[in-house]
């Protein structure tokens, strides 16, 4: 019964302190769980092995993220997007449906880095022109930027499927290899959502109807240039840089090496083929360290909290009260009714909290009525990454109405219904293909 208390008030203070946003979660994961496993009367030693457990459980992960983070956001800065964005703005023209899938496939590709900020400032600024002009409401652009955002997140180096490769102890490539097939449905959706939104738009509320002043050589730039910027820009290694990411991709895929060697290497040739000289070398490395250090110190925090809860088997008496409140007839479909909810409780929730706190606990309790934890985890993922841009816990969603110049309850209000569908589809979808099972 201690045991049990102490986990579910470890896990009760980890999701105050991060939806009330106390302290940096890194503080969070780090001091609370050692707290618990104290008060739950484990030694020193015990505790110092749960930590060892953890770490060694995390630690790839945190690497693949500093990497992963370098890595693209070396090749943002050489502008290796660029070409495509000007390209699908200007081949887009008047054309309602076909702004809104050009639309979906920046989106799409600019959130190859699994950064938020990034895939807003890529796509909002460079699109929006385009919206006005064509009496579209910027409601759409973020509901379609939101939805790719969401279908890209399941890439290994995607914060969601990291968390979840950390909780259910495996590899976020191996991870990924099993998705892979969702992520293609998701893609799929998120460009029907776009052709079906595009014309409701039309339809409803005349959409289309203003005409571009300019002619049809017209570009929208993505974004006034400091001289700074342009002079890290690499316009001529753009198919280069294409390359080496095809390249890793098609390694990641193969699953040859280990997912964070991958990106280590791609780092490095990233840094020799734009950046030549040591110095402009340091200076990238540099300006990428806050966001690569960020996620990967709150992951190298978590695996306390993972180590703690794994080792020291709270998670199995914090199961024991569950299996009495929930009703033994739905409980055999408890990764379903996780899956439909993983969108609502995707929006309330921060993305540590969910994937820390919630989704363990839905596991070791779903193992009691034999539904495994890998179904469970894939369940919640869906949901939980398409709620990711109108999630008010999620600064890059303000940064989004902000850009575009809407209120939060009207994004909210527009993309809710939009969004879940889709996530409800991957759902069926991956019941379908049996990546999930009844």
């Amino acid at each position: 019964m201690l045991l049990a208390t102490c986990g579910f008030l470890m896990l009760f203070a980890i999701l105050f302190l991060l939806f009330k946003s106390k302290t940096l979660p890194v503080v969070v994961f780090i001091t609370i769980p050692v707290i618990a496993a104290f008060a739950a009367g484990f030694s020193v030693d015990e505790v110092v092995g749960f930590i060892n457990f953890g770490i060694q459980k995390t630690s790839k992960m945190a690497v693949l993220f500093i990497f992963s983070v370098t890595f693209f956001g070396v090749m943002s800065d050489a502008g290796m997007f660029d070409g495509l964005v000007n390209k699908l703005v200007s081949k887009a023209g008047t054309n309602v449906v076909a702004v809104a899938l050009a639309t979906a496939i920046i989106g799409i590709f600019s959130h190859l880095d699994g950064a938020t900020v990034t895939t807003v400032l890529v796509t909002v600024p460079a699109m929006l022109p385009i919206y006005k002009k064509l009496n579209i409401r910027p409601h759409l652009l973020l509901m379609i930027v939101g939805c790719g955002m969401g279908v890209m997140n399941l890439l290994p180096w995607g914060g969601p499927v990291m968390r979840e490769a950390i909780v259910l102890k495996m590899d976020a490539g191996d991870l990924w290899h099993i998705l892979l097939p969702l992520q293609g449905a998701g893609i799929v959706a998120t460009l029907g959502l776009a052709v079906v939104m595009a014309l409701r738009e039309k339809k409803f509320h005349g959409a289309g109807n203003v005409q571009l002043v300019e002619t049809a050589e017209h570009k929208v730039q993505v974004a006034d240039e400091d001289e700074e910027v342009t002079r890290l820009k690499r316009p001529r290694l753009a198919w280069a840089n294409l390359g080496i990411l095809a390249i890793m991709l098609a390694v990641l895929v193969v699953d040859i090496f280990p997912t964070y060697f991958v990106f280590m290497v791609g780092c490095c040739a990233a840094l020799l083929l734009n950046y030549p000289n040591m110095k402009d070398q340091k200076e990238r490395v540099m300006a990428h360290a806050p966001a690569a250090i960020d996620v990967s110190s709150v992951m190298l925090a978590a695996g306390i909290m993972v180590g703690v809860l794994s080792k020291s088997g709270m998670l199995e008496a914090m199961a024991v009260p569950l299996l009495h409140i929930i009703p033994a007839s739905i409980a055999q479909y408890l990764h379903i009714i996780m899956g439909v909810l993983a969108f609502p409780l995707g929006t309330m929730l921060g993305t540590d909290s969910y994937f820390y706190g919630l989704l363990p606990l839905a596991i070791e309790v779903g193992k009691n009525y034999h539904i495994p934890g890998l179904t469970m985890a894939i369940a919640m993922l869906v949901g939980k990454n398409l709620a990711l841009l109108i999630s008010p816990l999620v600064p890059a969603t303000f940064l989004g109405i902000g850009l575009a110049e809407i209120e939060l309850k009207e994004h909210i209000r527009y993309s809710f219904l939009g969004l879940w569908i889709v996530g409800l589809i991957m759902l069926v979808f991956a019941f379908s293909i049996g990546i999930i099972t009844i």
